[in-house]
């Protein structure tokens, strides 16, 4: 994810890593965990934990194509915090896209 120019580059964003994963995957389904770790700017180990949440959570779905692994989101899944649980990951993936096409 790149920093505004107009802003000095902050240690925090206001979305997780585990945002910023899911909105990789989004973008690329068939990404490696490689490609996914150095997008978001955290180790390939990180990712892999954070796929295996979204796994669990039931949002992502994994499945191997030859020898590459592709994703398949879930979209209506509601995000999981009390504070943003009235929305669903399509909301939220609605929302970066709406902002990337500006």
């Amino acid at each position: 994810m790149e920093v505004s120019q107009t802003e000095p580059h902050s240690s925090w964003t206001y979305l997780s890593n585990h945002s910023h994963v899911l909105i990789c995957i989004a973008d690329d389904p068939s990404a490696r965990l490689r490609d996914l770790a150095e997008r978001v700017g955290i180790t390939e180990r990180a990712v892999q934990m954070i796929v295996q949440d979204l796994e669990q959570a039931g949002v992502v779905e994994k499945r191997r194509t030859g020898r590459r692994n592709h994703y398949e989101i879930h979209p209506d899944h509601s995000l999981r915090h009390p504070v943003e649980a009235h929305r669903t990951v399509r909301e939220l993936l609605e929302m970066i896209r709406d902002q990337s096409d500006s």
